[in-house]
């Protein structure tokens, strides 16, 4: 029994040996051996194996990505401008030795942000304070192909643009989405060229819908987002989860320049009417009957014996407009447009605004405690001067 336990402990010892040596200079053999267990690493290297894997990865937005970001453009501009003049200059006897030469010198500003391909016609959407200015306006693909651009119509109002490019090969197109389905919480990717980095995408989540009464633009109603938005993402692109465009990138709240968490795109529903207009007739029209209008505070309201806050006050009618010769008075509260509730200032403008230059109207106001109904001609509302 002895001799049998010393040669077990002998062979033992012996295989110990053997397998320490293998494990040492030759581990391979060991990975060529059969193994039932189920470690991490097997569970890796099976996942990356499987085909597709990475279209089912939960929480991944890459296929959204995918079918936007190619519709997605770099747009750069150029703009002639003109330096201050030498103060030499203004001393006769110094022009009279040295001339012109020290007169007043031009240079050239470069600007920068993005656009979305609209049509396969070569149309491009952006924000008209992109290209404000510009001279000259280049468009370049993620994939490197440039284009000339000319700029088909704007709206300053709005902050909105068109240009196009010669469709003189395939263009990828985004798909338009509805934001008029948009819920808070929902998903949404801007896209675009942020500090002239190149192509970038960022997520977030829709913050807020019909922001206005920000000072950004005549008529509002925003979508609010916390996606990264940062300069040269504006005119991008903002999309839903399926990469359907809901918006355009407009506007950042910030201090530093650098994105805050509060980003603002224009609505695709309002880009789109906006866009086809330009498309078709160069600009936008929109009605107007030239009054100046306040928001109604509580003590204003107090003031004129009203029950509420709703509704606009006139500050100011212009002479000679469809206004004045209705009979509108500063004073007057407006209440209804068009048989349509006014809620405020913001309301009004934009129920004027679409009203259609030449047709008639019923505005009702409140005048010393009692509703008067006039009837408007609405007129064709200028378009603002270049500042």
């Amino acid at each position: 029994m002895r001799r049998l336990w010393l040669t077990f402990a002998q062979t033992v010892t012996v295989c110990v040996a053997i397998l320490f040596v293998v494990k040492t200079l030759k581990p391979e053999w060991l990975a060529q051996l059969p193994s039932s267990g189920t470690g991490l690493a097997e569970i890796a290297t099976v996942h990356e194996a499987v085909p597709g894997a990475d279209a089912s990865r939960p929480g991944s937005f890459a296929e959204a990505a995918k079918t936007a970001v190619p519709a997605v453009v770099h747009i750069f501009t150029s703009q002639e401008v003109k330096g201050a003049r030498h103060p030499f200059m203004n001393d006769p006897i110094f022009r009279h030795f040295f001339g012109d030469r020290f007169g007043e010198e031009s240079q050239r500003r470069s600007g920068l942000g993005s656009g979305v391909v609209v049509s396969p016609e070569g149309y491009i959407l952006t924000n008209f304070h992109v290209i404000d200015g510009a001279d000259e306006i280049e468009v370049a693909h993620n994939d490197g192909r440039k284009y000339k651009a000319r700029v088909v119509g704007s709206d300053p109002e709005s902050d909105l643009a068109v240009l196009r490019i010669p469709a003189d090969h395939k263009l990828p197109v985004i798909t338009f989405g509805s934001s008029d389905t948009l819920r808070v919480g929902d998903v949404v990717l801007a896209i675009g060229n942020p500090f002239g980095v190149g192509q970038t995408v960022t997520s977030g989540i829709v913050s807020a819908l019909g922001r206005s009464h920000l000072g950004i633009n005549t008529f509002e109603n925003f979508i609010q987002t916390d996606a990264a938005i940062n300069p040269g993402n504006s005119g991008g692109a903002l999309v839903d989860a399926n990469g359907h465009l809901i918006g355009i990138n407009t506007a950042i709240y910030s201090q530093s320049g650098g994105s805050m968490g509060i980003g603002f795109a224009i609505p695709v529903s309002l880009a789109k009417s906006i866009m086809e207009q330009i498309v078709k007739t160069g600009g936008v029209t929109r009605g107007w009957v030239g009054i100046e209008v306040q928001e109604l505070t509580p003590d204003l309201a107090e003031s004129f014996k009203l029950s509420g806050t709703d509704g606009a006050l006139i500050a100011g009618v212009m002479r000679g407009s469809p206004a004045d010769k209705a009979g509108i008075k500063p004073g007057d509260v407006l209440i209804q447009v068009g048989g349509k509730k006014v809620k405020d200032a913001q309301t009004m403008l934009d129920l004027i605004a679409a009203l259609q230059p030449g047709s008639a109207a019923r505005f009702t106001v409140k005048r010393e405690g009692r509703d008067v109904a006039l009837d408007i001609t609405i007129g064709k509302r200028p378009r603002p001067p270049k500042e």
